[in-house]
């Protein structure tokens, strides 16, 4: 009954989670003065101070203490953090070079990597038809890669590094509180990212300055409170559950791209979606009717 109730709960968080990264394309215009390392910078430093008062408010620092005594989780943190410190530059350099419907087909793959993942790692089971649905996702990106206008290499990095960090998130499962997680992530590449932020301030080529610098403070908070949310659904549903979720944010973020940016759509890039969306299709079915079943 209990592992019901978790359930839902991650399933829900799930949802609200990537509806949220569904939008995330519009908040980023608004840094688009910044480059992508400087907003990256400043998103690793503000989550971190996000995490430090959280830590504070919930006395969880001895969880913090008690983290840093397992060598294990420990690496496995500072990797996930790497990993998502790779992911965000990916995505946000994509997103203000006017690649958005890129990131989206990233991320549309990405549920496709996560499941592939969680089979050779974690020997979870797919059907034939999931399986199949590895295949045609493999033939969208040969159509895309045929594109001028695509960027392939982009749609695979996004999808890549973010089905690993999933994976290790996964694997540290509930043993780490979410908070506590992010707190060991962002703090093994603030280092990294106040040299940049130094050598911005010592050059003069720093954005960080009046009303603005509100605008990259507040990245802290867009950051860590979704990846706060990941860390909870993914430690309480199955990774093949966590794939089908997220399909809700690169639709919204193709939406974005489409009607909001206006971004280009030649006709490898539809022939490339509309692929990807046939094995969406083919891999979200049997995974709904099982998580059907399993309610009944």
């Amino acid at each position: 009954m209990h592992d019901d109730v978790e359930a839902r709960r991650g399933l829900t968080t799930g949802i609200a989670l990537y509806i949220m990264w569904g939008f995330f394309p519009l908040y980023f215009r608004l840094l688009e003065r910044s480059g992508a390392f400087e907003i990256i910078a400043h998103r690793v430093v503000w989550s971190f101070v996000c995490c430090a008062i959280l830590l504070t408010i919930g006395k969880g620092w001895r969880g913090l203490a008690s983290v840093a005594h397992d060598r294990r989780t420990m690496w496995g943190l500072v990797l996930a953090g790497h990993l998502v410190l790779i992911n965000w530059t990916l995505y946000v350099w994509s997103v203000n070079a006017g690649h958005t419907l890129d990131a989206a087909m990233g991320y549309f793959i990405n549920p496709l990597v996560s499941a592939l993942l969680g089979v050779l790692v974690l020997r979870e089971r797919l059907s034939a038809s999931q399986w199949a649905a590895f295949g045609v996702g493999t033939i969208a990106v040969v159509v895309l890669m045929l594109g001028r206008s695509s960027k392939p290499l982009i749609s695979v990095g996004l999808a890549v590094s973010f089905g690993l960090y999933g994976l290790v998130k996964k694997v540290l499962g509930v043993s780490v509180k979410p908070t506590v997680g992010l707190t060991v992530e962002t703090l093994a590449t603030t280092p990294l990212a106040l040299v940049y932020i130094g050598w911005l301030l010592a050059h003069g080529r720093s954005t960080f300055t009046g009303a603005y610098s509100l605008v990259l403070v507040s990245a802290g908070l867009m950051t860590a409170v979704p990846l706060l949310m990941f860390a909870y659904a993914a430690s309480r549903i199955t990774l093949t559950t966590l794939g089908i979720l997220q399909y809700i944010s690169p639709i919204l973020q193709f939406v974005v791209g489409l009607c909001v940016f206006g971004e280009e759509m030649p006709w490898q890039r539809w022939v490339g979606f509309a692929l990807v969306w046939v094995a969406v299709v083919m891999f979200s079915t049997e995974g709904i009717v099982r998580a059907l079943r399993r309610t009944q």
